[in-house]
């Protein structure tokens, strides 16, 4: 029997685009993908976080700097004796100061603070590795949304189209032109298509979610993504640049350095040290006092305590060094990943052009052949559905090499807010260093710790 199939291509494709096109077109206050980076750079809970860790690595550096300062002290002290017992009186005070000054120690100190900048300078290259995920992620996020909002649009068209050919395919029952499993098979086929469409929603509430997370709110009328960034020409000129710019291969050099300068400071403290000590007392007997002098000493034995801190401190320099060979290792391989990653979402995308095109001409075929009866209602609906699998597979290719591009980016080492140039204004994090690093302690410096911290947000 003769299953005569009442629509045209040509409709239904423009039908499909048409839906596409409304659902990403800018709208008012529609945001693209460089606002909703900036948005998540602005909003970060997790680089909040880390620049109070490099904060606090910051204060390390002046509480080490403090060690070389002169420490005063005051004290007060009242001593009650019984008057019949010792003949004198019974309450007696006393005030004072005590000076010490730490002038050798065999260049401990020195180490000291010369590892910590080391550390400053790691959790810096740590802070930078973290911006790097937030940025991925919300462009990860920004994709899926467009993906998935492009699926439910496909959805959305598949429903109404079968729904027509129910209609049509109930019509001619009625006149005898197809069976009663025509009609089924399109009743079936409308389930599905409602179903996958709930699918594809459930699946655009999700990436919304995520979006929230990652951006700080929902996605508002998402424009489509500008021109992907130039990367590398070669996988081997990617890897290059990662040896080099990667923030964790630099926060490990860092490490490895300071661990280093912990082995110096550990044979540093073996050494003895001077102090110059000073003391001025006043009693209430109108006695005061006044004293100078210099204090020298060393450790001679400690239980075979300084040695196993020396030895402490080289095992901890040999697992920095291996933790360089290891990171090496790891920043090459997520160059590799991300670099297959991209060409096979380029040669995928390759694919489905040539997919859509040789289903588009698939689906008229049998849909001609369907009206000279050599087609069933079945035929047509697979080769439909096929067209649809392409179109998705499409939109899902795109999707998929847009974030393997800022994915190899960020294995690079490249994906900063300055690379991308965004156009704001990034965390300053000599600022506070400079603000801090040499243990300010008079009032206008401590006026001018005030006016950073007010301009990072922190009163």
């Amino acid at each position: 029997m003769r299953c005569n199939v009442g629509y045209r291509v040509k409709p239904i494709l423009a039908a499909a685009f048409a839906a596409i096109t409304l659902a990403t077109t800018p709208v008012a206050k529609a945001e693209g993908l460089k606002d909703a980076l900036i948005s998540a750079y602005k909003n970060s809970g997790l680089l909040e976080q880390n620049r109070a860790l490099l904060r606090a690595a910051d204060e390390d550096v002046a509480q080490a700097v403090a060690t070389l300062r002169p420490v005063l002290n005051y004290y007060a002290k009242a001593t009650y004796s019984d008057p019949a017992s010792l003949g004198v009186d019974n309450l007696s005070a006393n005030v004072g100061l005590d000076v010490s000054w730490l002038l050798y120690d065999g260049g401990a100190s020195k180490f000291a603070i010369d590892a910590k900048k080391e550390t400053v300078l790691a959790t810096r290259e740590a802070l930078i590795n973290v911006e790097q995920s937030i940025l991925l992620r919300a462009v990860t996020a920004y994709m899926n949304v467009r993906r998935d909002l492009e699926f439910v649009s496909l959805r959305q068209n598949n429903v109404r189209v079968i729904r027509e050919q129910l209609r049509a395919a109930k019509d001619r029952f009625e006149v005898g032109e197809v069976t009663r499993t025509d009609v089924s098979l399109a009743e079936s086929r409308l389930a599905l298509a409602r179903a996958n469409l709930a699918a594809a929603e459930g699946g655009l509430a999700r990436s919304r979610e995520e979006y929230r997370v990652a951006v700080g709110h929902y996605p508002k009328g998402l424009r489509p993504a500008p021109k992907a960034p130039a990367t590398a020409q070669s996988i081997d000129a990617a890897r290059s640049i990662a040896y080099v710019t990667h923030p964790l291969m630099r926060k490990i050099q860092h490490d490895v350095a300071a661990a280093e300068l912990g082995i110096e400071q550990a044979n540093a403290s073996m050494k003895p040290n001077l102090k110059l000590t000073g003391r001025l007392n006043y009693n209430d007997s109108y006695k005061d006092s006044a004293s100078v002098g210099l204090e020298l000493g060393g450790p001679i034995y400690q239980g075979g305590k300084l040695s196993s801190i020396f030895r402490l401190a080289v095992a901890r320099r040999d697992q920095a060094r291996a933790g360089l060979h290891i990171t090496r290792q790891d920043v090459a391989q997520g160059v590799g990943n991300a670099w297959a990653s991209l060409q096979v979402a380029r040669a995928t995308l390759a694919a489905t052009v040539r997919q859509i095109r040789a289903a588009r001409v698939a689906f008229k075929g049998v849909k001609e052949e369907a009206t000279l009866g050599a087609r069933t209602t079945l035929d047509v609906l697979d080769a439909e559905q096929e067209l649809l699998d392409a179109e998705a597979n499409r939109i899902s290719a795109l999707t998929d090499q847009y974030i393997a591009t800022y994915s190899l980016l960020s294995a690079m080492g490249l994906l900063t807010v300055d690379h991308l140039k965004l156009g704001i204004r990034t965390y300053d994090p000599s600022a506070y260093y400079n603000a801090v690093a040499n243990a300010p302690a008079d009032s206008s410096r401590g006026k001018r710790l005030d006016r950073v911290l007010r301009a990072l947000g922190k009163e």
